[in-house]
């Protein structure tokens, strides 16, 4: 068996670590550009620690999920301003756009060289500035991931900018960062977390350390995101989910995703949803429908027994059956309030370019089997409404 497994250069989790990022951040360089959220102002007390640390701070907020013009503008920022360090405070757009960011700062050829999809999929050539990725939410797993996913309004789809040298140089994951999530997003983030490390777990690219990853988190997402999403200031379930996303995001940079990141490529540059969201929308009819696909063309794939263990590991029932986890999912989901495509915008009259635009995304070529047509367009169906 071979397989590769990259990490962030380090790893620092843990209630209060935030308070380590001065240091962090002066370990790499003396001038960070920190990409946050729309509002950087909710995170000027850890700012202003920087700048009592004698770092020369420039702050970029990104509204909304992030573009390719949002991450060209970032790196024209960073080089005017002398940065050398890049610092992604915030959500997963904050993180992607701070990858891209670093990785345009040094590689000045037009973004559609390095674009998988629409672009040309060359890879970077130069060494990005340093990488610190600080999440203040729980889904992601941007701050273990080697991309950095875009927005192209051209093409009305979203793309990854990909290199294992876009793994961050640290990774510092402060389960109190996340407290002030209000519930939707908690939902929307935390069905994300579940959805990477459910498709990592049954990918054809899995291996034994990213099954692990996978295991350990799947355990703790199942019996903290509820809890998470009932009271935000429990610290237990806020830092289960904190570490159920970081282990997804590690899993799924050594293995692969699937069906439902596939149609999320196209849904999220089609739609101004949030991506947890999208998501939550199609977590359950996509395990059915690979589930079925499996049991009909492929009963003896691997797939099936590993979709035995997670239904196992989130019912807490060791005889559970992989249509016992789709139940789950599905009862998840509605207590978590999730949306239905045709509430975040999709029509029937959509199917048929969602189904073309998913199945060329890069995200479809790990799910646990090959997709019809026929089926891809029952999916999308069934989780219209």
């Amino acid at each position: 068996m071979d397989f590769t497994f990259t990490t962030p250069g380090k790893v620092i989790f843990g209630r209060d670590t935030a308070r380590q990022l001065p240091h962090c951040v002066a370990s790499h360089g003396r001038s960070p550009l920190v990409v946050t959220g729309a509002n950087a102002a909710r995170h000027e007390t850890l700012l202003e620690a920087l700048r009592q640390a004698d770092l020369t701070v420039t702050v970029y907020p990104v509204a909304g999920e992030p573009s390719v013009e949002t991450a060209m503008a970032g790196a024209r920022l960073a080089r005017e301003s002398g940065c050398d360090v890049v610092v992604g405070l915030g959500g997963g757009g904050a993180l992607d756009t701070a990858k891209a960011v670093a990785g345009l700062a040094t590689n000045a050829e037009d973004i559609s060289t390095y674009l998988e999809v629409v672009g040309a999929g060359r890879p970077l050539t130069k060494r990005p500035l340093p990488i610190l990725a600080v999440p203040t939410t729980a889904g992601t797993g941007a701050e273990a991931t080697a991309n950095a996913v875009l927005t192209v309004p051209g093409a009305r789809v979203k793309v990854s900018l990909r290199s294992p040298m876009l793994l961050p140089a640290v990774a510092l994951v402060d389960p109190r960062l996340t407290v002030s999530m209000p519930p939707a997003v908690t939902a929307a983030t935390g069905l994300d977390a579940l959805t990477q490390l459910l498709e990592a777990f049954v990918s054809n690219k899995a291996n034994p350390m990213t099954d692990a990853l996978c295991r350990e988190g799947l355990s703790r997402a199942s019996r903290a995101l509820l809890a998470a999403y009932a009271d935000g200031a429990d610290l237990d379930a806020r830092e289960a989910m904190a570490l159920a996303s970081l282990l997804g995001g590690m899993a799924l940079a050594n293995a692969k995703l699937g069906a439902v990141h596939g149609f999320a490529a196209p849904l999220g540059g089609l739609f101004d949803a949030p991506h947890g969201q999208i998501c939550a929308s199609l977590l359950p009819v996509v395990t059915a429908a690979n589930i079925r696909a499996l049991r009909h063309r492929a009963p003896d794939s691997p797939a099936l027994c590993a979709y035995a263990t997670a239904a196992a590991i989130l019912t807490g029932a060791p005889d559970a059956s992989p249509e016992d986890g789709v139940a789950w999912l599905a009862e998840t989901c509605r207590q978590l309030n999730a949306p239905k495509l045709s509430r975040l915008g999709v029509t029937a009259g959509d199917i048929p370019d969602i189904v073309a635009k998913a199945a060329r995304a890069s995200s479809m070529q790990g799910n646990p089997i090959a997709l019809t047509t026929e089926e891809l367009t029952d999916i999308i169906t069934a989780a219209l409404d």
